[in-house]
């Protein structure tokens, strides 16, 4: 991996960091910091189309049921696509004050993370998560 690619998987790493630290804080100014204005989410069925329709949803849920809530993250891959593109595939769920790890009963979500490179900087472009699917058996 050139030194340019490093640099560049530091730079996604620290955004990531910093919307999970965010998240912890309950700041919902701090988890859109690193978004860019057009970017879209989709959550559980919804779709949030820009940076301040994301803010507004992730404030109004860290003031509810997200109220003092953290989040457990594993990342599962990055790739990039192009110049200034990558993707990142996470696992993730949501925990609550008191929990150290995810219950049995309450299922993980694969994330994909759109990231592009824009003035210099990653920013997220894209999110996206869907349940994971209990094994088949």
């Amino acid at each position: 991996m050139s030194d340019c690619r490093i640099a560049d998987e530091a730079a996604i790493q620290a955004v990531l960091a910093a919307s999970y630290k965010a998240w912890a804080a309950g700041d919902a100014d701090g988890m859109v910091a690193d978004y860019t204005e057009d970017a879209t989410a989709i959550m559980t069925g919804s779709l949030r189309d820009s940076r301040d329709v994301i803010r507004e949803n992730m404030a109004r849920s860290f003031e509810g049921p997200l109220k003092g809530s953290f989040t457990y993250n594993k990342q599962l891959s990055l790739r990039f696509v192009g110049r200034d593109a990558a993707i990142a595939i996470s696992q993730s769920a949501v925990l609550f004050p008191g929990e150290t790890g995810v219950p049995e009963d309450r299922r993980k979500v694969n994330a994909t993370w759109v990231f592009e490179k824009r003035d210099g900087q990653w920013l997220i472009a894209a999110y996206h998560n869907s349940p994971v699917l209990p094994p088949e058996q």
